[in-house]
């Protein structure tokens, strides 16, 4: 049986792993990011902003290519090149890149980043113990089986995530008087915006939810709030 010490040590390295990766982004994002200054879209925004009561809602441009939000460990709100490309051509609306924004503001205020590096510690607690134990039982694969585990608990985890920032996305929006519709039309261009297409790995392995179960889910909280869908 796995001793505590080892546990112990598992953790710790997990935190230790996570900080680092935290600064190396952080570090990173300061070096390849600028501040986003675009009318089109500061008036959807300061809707946004308005609602949660802040000055503005300040955003940053991430310059790189693929398709993607993203809001990093220390609270700041990042859009890539590549999506804002994608707005300046048509193929996104001011109010879909809303929808971002509301998703990434929902990862911040509802403390995934501080929550990750919690579970991020566990699972790899978890990979530790399961590889002590099954190692001993069937040597050579119980390391492989360890791994497997864990990633699994972590694309749920992530998962989860991913719903619970869709949801308050969702809420401000519909405050600010934008409502779910862009929110939802986005979900469904992301498979051609970001070129991964629909095709992908079963919903056990992926860390985000389907788009058809994330557009489902916030049809039920539409439904719940009396919300109608006016696209």
């Amino acid at each position: 049986m796995l001793k505590l010490p080892a546990l112990l040590l598992a953790i710790g390295y997990g935190v230790v792993l996570w900080v680092f990766s935290a600064w190396r982004l952080k570090k990173q994002m300061d070096a390849t990011s600028t501040p986003l200054a675009d009318p089109r879209l500061e008036p959807v925004f300061d809707r946004m902003a308005k609602v949660l009561e802040v000055e503005r809602i300040r955003v940053h441009v991430h310059e790189v290519d693929p398709v993607n939000g993203l809001a990093a460990p220390d609270g700041r709100i990042f859009l890539t090149r590549g999506f804002l490309r994608k707005f300046e051509a048509g193929e996104v609306s001011a109010e879909e890149m809303a929808s971002v924004v509301a998703h990434e503001l929902g990862h911040v205020a509802l403390g995934h980043a501080r929550r990750r590096l919690i579970d991020f510690s566990g699972q790899n607690a978890i990979r530790v113990a399961l590889a002590g134990v099954l190692g001993r039982i069937i040597p050579g694969v119980g390391a492989i089986i360890a791994n497997a585990v864990a990633s699994l608990v972590a694309a749920r985890l992530s998962r989860q995530d991913e719903y619970e920032a869709d949801a308050y996305a969702s809420a401000l929006l519909v405050k600010a008087g934008i409502g779910t519709a862009p929110q939802k039309s986005l979900f469904e261009k992301l498979g051609r915006l970001t070129g991964l297409g629909g095709a992908g790995a079963p919903a056990w392995l992926m860390s985000h939810p389907k788009t058809e179960d994330r557009i489902a889910a916030i049809e039920t909280l539409e439904a719940r709030w009396g919300v109608e869908d006016k696209r």
